[in-house]
Protein backbone atom coordinates (compact mmCIF):
# COMPACT_ATOMS: atom_id res chain seq x y z
CA UNK A 1 0.00 0.00 0.00
CA UNK A 2 1.75 3.07 -1.28
CA UNK A 3 -0.61 5.72 0.02
CA UNK A 4 -1.41 5.16 3.67
CA UNK A 5 -4.03 7.92 3.98
CA UNK A 6 -6.00 6.70 0.95
CA UNK A 7 -5.69 3.13 2.21
CA UNK A 8 -7.09 4.18 5.58
CA UNK A 9 -10.07 5.85 3.88
CA UNK A 10 -10.74 2.72 1.84
CA UNK A 11 -10.35 0.40 4.83
CA UNK A 12 -12.79 2.45 6.94
CA UNK A 13 -15.30 2.58 4.06
CA UNK A 14 -15.10 -1.19 3.54
CA UNK A 15 -15.65 -1.82 7.25
CA UNK A 16 -18.57 0.63 7.46
CA UNK A 17 -20.27 -0.90 4.40
CA UNK A 18 -19.55 -4.49 5.50
CA UNK A 19 -17.41 -5.22 2.43
CA UNK A 20 -14.49 -7.61 2.48
CA UNK A 21 -11.06 -6.09 3.03
CA UNK A 22 -8.78 -7.78 0.49
CA UNK A 23 -5.24 -7.07 -0.77
CA UNK A 24 -6.59 -6.97 -4.33
CA UNK A 25 -8.76 -3.95 -3.56
CA UNK A 26 -5.74 -2.07 -2.23
CA UNK A 27 -3.76 -3.07 -5.31
CA UNK A 28 -6.51 -1.54 -7.49
CA UNK A 29 -6.47 1.57 -5.28
CA UNK A 30 -2.72 2.02 -5.78
CA UNK A 31 -2.97 1.48 -9.55
CA UNK A 32 -5.88 3.93 -9.86
CA UNK A 33 -4.12 6.65 -7.86
CA UNK A 34 -0.89 6.19 -9.84
CA UNK A 35 -2.58 6.22 -13.26
CA UNK A 36 -1.63 9.34 -15.18
CA UNK A 37 -4.78 11.00 -16.47
CA UNK A 38 -8.22 9.58 -17.18
CA UNK A 39 -8.78 5.84 -17.51
CA UNK A 40 -11.49 3.29 -18.14
CA UNK A 41 -11.83 0.16 -16.05
CA UNK A 42 -10.44 -1.89 -18.93
CA UNK A 43 -7.45 0.44 -19.37
CA UNK A 44 -6.65 0.11 -15.67
CA UNK A 45 -7.08 -3.67 -15.83
CA UNK A 46 -4.73 -3.94 -18.84
CA UNK A 47 -2.19 -1.66 -17.16
CA UNK A 48 -2.27 -3.85 -14.06
CA UNK A 49 -1.96 -7.05 -16.14
CA UNK A 50 1.07 -5.56 -17.92
CA UNK A 51 2.66 -5.25 -14.47
CA UNK A 52 1.90 -8.92 -13.76
CA UNK A 53 -1.05 -8.32 -11.47
CA UNK A 54 -3.35 -11.27 -10.82
CA UNK A 55 -6.38 -9.11 -10.03
CA UNK A 56 -9.46 -10.12 -12.01
CA UNK A 57 -11.33 -7.78 -14.33
CA UNK A 58 -14.43 -8.15 -12.12
CA UNK A 59 -12.44 -7.05 -9.06
CA UNK A 60 -11.18 -3.99 -10.93
CA UNK A 61 -14.72 -3.00 -11.97
CA UNK A 62 -16.21 -3.55 -8.50
CA UNK A 63 -13.33 -1.83 -6.71
CA UNK A 64 -13.53 1.24 -8.96
CA UNK A 65 -17.18 1.64 -7.97
CA UNK A 66 -16.18 1.36 -4.30
CA UNK A 67 -13.36 3.90 -4.75
CA UNK A 68 -15.82 6.31 -6.38
CA UNK A 69 -18.27 5.80 -3.50
CA UNK A 70 -15.66 6.82 -0.96
CA UNK A 71 -14.48 9.79 -3.10
CA UNK A 72 -10.97 8.51 -3.80
CA UNK A 73 -11.63 8.61 -7.55
CA UNK A 74 -14.18 10.46 -9.64
CA UNK A 75 -16.18 8.97 -12.51
CA UNK A 76 -16.15 11.06 -15.68
CA UNK A 77 -18.28 11.00 -18.81
CA UNK A 78 -16.79 12.78 -21.79
CA UNK A 79 -19.68 12.21 -24.19
CA UNK A 80 -18.37 9.05 -25.83
CA UNK A 81 -20.43 6.51 -23.85
CA UNK A 82 -17.35 5.34 -21.96
CA UNK A 83 -17.09 5.74 -18.22
CA UNK A 84 -13.68 7.00 -17.23
CA UNK A 85 -12.17 7.72 -13.86
CA UNK A 86 -9.49 9.95 -12.43
CA UNK A 87 -7.96 10.26 -9.02
CA UNK A 88 -9.70 12.82 -6.83
CA UNK A 89 -7.48 12.10 -3.85
CA UNK A 90 -5.46 15.21 -2.93
CA UNK A 91 -6.20 16.82 -6.31
CA UNK A 92 -7.35 20.33 -7.04
CA UNK A 93 -10.82 20.53 -8.54
CA UNK A 94 -10.57 21.15 -12.27
CA UNK A 95 -12.63 21.20 -15.44
CA UNK A 96 -12.28 19.70 -18.91
CA UNK A 97 -12.23 20.72 -22.57
CA UNK A 98 -12.99 17.74 -24.83
CA UNK A 99 -12.43 17.83 -28.60
CA UNK A 100 -15.41 16.13 -30.21
CA UNK A 101 -13.26 15.18 -33.23
CA UNK A 102 -10.02 13.77 -31.82
CA UNK A 103 -11.10 13.12 -28.22
CA UNK A 104 -8.23 15.10 -26.71
CA UNK A 105 -9.01 16.13 -23.13
CA UNK A 106 -7.46 19.25 -21.65
CA UNK A 107 -7.77 19.95 -17.94
CA UNK A 108 -7.96 23.53 -16.73
CA UNK A 109 -8.70 25.51 -13.58
CA UNK A 110 -10.62 28.76 -13.61
CA UNK A 111 -11.67 30.29 -10.28
CA UNK A 112 -14.62 32.03 -11.99
CA UNK A 113 -16.25 28.65 -12.69
CA UNK A 114 -15.83 27.51 -9.08
CA UNK A 115 -17.36 30.79 -7.91
CA UNK A 116 -20.31 30.42 -10.28
CA UNK A 117 -21.21 26.99 -8.89
CA UNK A 118 -20.91 28.30 -5.32
CA UNK A 119 -23.05 31.35 -6.14
CA UNK A 120 -25.74 29.23 -7.79
CA UNK A 121 -25.86 26.86 -4.80
CA UNK A 122 -26.14 29.78 -2.37
CA UNK A 123 -28.87 31.42 -4.45
CA UNK A 124 -30.94 28.23 -4.63
CA UNK A 125 -30.35 27.08 -1.04
CA UNK A 126 -27.85 24.30 -1.59
CA UNK A 127 -24.39 23.52 -0.30
CA UNK A 128 -21.90 22.52 -3.01
CA UNK A 129 -20.52 19.00 -2.71
CA UNK A 130 -18.80 18.49 -6.04
CA UNK A 131 -19.28 19.41 -9.65
CA UNK A 132 -18.10 18.46 -13.11
CA UNK A 133 -17.79 20.98 -15.91
CA UNK A 134 -17.02 19.76 -19.42
CA UNK A 135 -16.82 21.95 -22.50
CA UNK A 136 -17.28 19.98 -25.72
CA UNK A 137 -15.16 21.65 -28.38
CA UNK A 138 -13.39 21.24 -31.71
CA UNK A 139 -9.67 21.91 -32.18
CA UNK A 140 -9.18 25.31 -33.84
CA UNK A 141 -5.97 24.22 -35.52
CA UNK A 142 -6.93 21.32 -37.81
CA UNK A 143 -3.22 20.66 -38.54
CA UNK A 144 -2.62 19.64 -34.92
CA UNK A 145 -5.93 17.80 -34.42
CA UNK A 146 -5.33 14.05 -34.42
CA UNK A 147 -8.73 13.43 -36.02
CA UNK A 148 -7.97 15.50 -39.11
CA UNK A 149 -4.40 14.22 -39.36
CA UNK A 150 -5.59 10.60 -39.24
CA UNK A 151 -8.16 11.29 -42.00
CA UNK A 152 -5.60 12.88 -44.35
CA UNK A 153 -3.00 10.16 -43.72
CA UNK A 154 -5.46 7.35 -44.53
Amino acid sequence: MKNDQASDILREYLKRENNRITPERFEVLDAALEFDGHFSADELYISMKNRNSRVSRATVYKTLEILASCDLISPRNFGDNMKRYESSFKRQNHDHLICMDCGRIVEFVNPKIAKIQTDICDELGFEPSSYSFNLFTRCKNKKTCKYYNDKTNS
